[in-house]
């Protein structure tokens, strides 16, 4: 918080001002700590910022960048994930989590002509993604009347489990890769008790080069090979 005063005042009574604002500030201005737990009683010391460590569930759905890829094998373009992970929130308000989550659907391999149309070959396959995601980011102080909501920011580095199996495919066909991708995250957490959490999650995805190049390749010919996409999840949290 920042004080201007105007010209005009004499340098004792400037001065005298000064300290006075210096001293109701300081007063008034809560720590990040005590914001949300009663004032201290008299003579005795503030409360110590402390580590909060939370566990959280989620589910939500994933827009994939290759939309035409998963619509002409998946059926559709949109994937439904669950997950869940830890996370350490620091008295800076810096936060650092782990994320697993799994997406898994039945479809069928097909073949694409270079004028895209599609040609179901009849082979039943399961595609699965895998993503473990390690982010940071920071927790911005909620305030007045919305002290029980607390927006937040954050990015970081996933790998991503990609698998395509079906039950006679022949050797060669099926599909098992590990590839890395980044990402960027925003939301909004709504407090309701003590110890629990409600939140609501939007993430950026990229994981690029994630297709490979072959004859009929649905991805190939619709020139999509980035594995990523815009998700849209709800996270329970467990933990202040």
């Amino acid at each position: 918080m920042s004080v201007h005063l105007r010209q005009g005042f004499g340098g004792q009574a400037a001065a005298r001002l000064a300290v006075i604002l210096a001293v109701a500030c300081a007063a008034a201005y809560p720590t990040v700590a005590s914001a949300q737990q009663k004032p201290p009683a008299a003579g005795r010391p503030a409360p110590r910022q402390k580590i909060m460590i939370r566990g959280f569930g989620d589910f939500g759905a994933t827009l994939f960048s290759a939309a035409d890829t998963f619509d002409a094998t998946l059926g559709s373009s949109m994937g439904l994930f669950v997950g869940g992970g830890g996370e350490v929130v620091l008295p800076s308000r810096f936060f650092f989590n782990v994320h697993v989550s799994r997406f898994q659907k039945s479809g069928e391999r097909v073949f694409v002509d270079d004028d895209g149309e599609v040609f179901p070959l009849g082979i039943d396959m399961k595609v699965g993604i895998t993503p473990i995601e390690f982010s940071a980011g920071y927790r911005f102080q909620p305030r007045g009347r919305t002290r029980n909501m607390t927006p937040y920011v954050g990015g970081g580095i996933g790998w991503h489990r990609y698998s395509e199996t079906s039950d006679f495919a022949d050797s060669g066909e099926d599909v098992g890769t590990t590839l890395t991708g980044y990402h960027a995250l925003g939301g909004v957490e709504y407090r309701m008790r003590r110890w629990f959490a409600l939140a609501g999650e939007a993430q950026w995805t990229t994981v690029p080069d994630a297709f490979g190049t072959g004859l009929g390749s649905a991805s190939e010919v619709f020139d999509e090979s980035n594995l990523g996409g815009i998700s849209f999840r709800v996270r329970f949290v467990i933990g202040r």
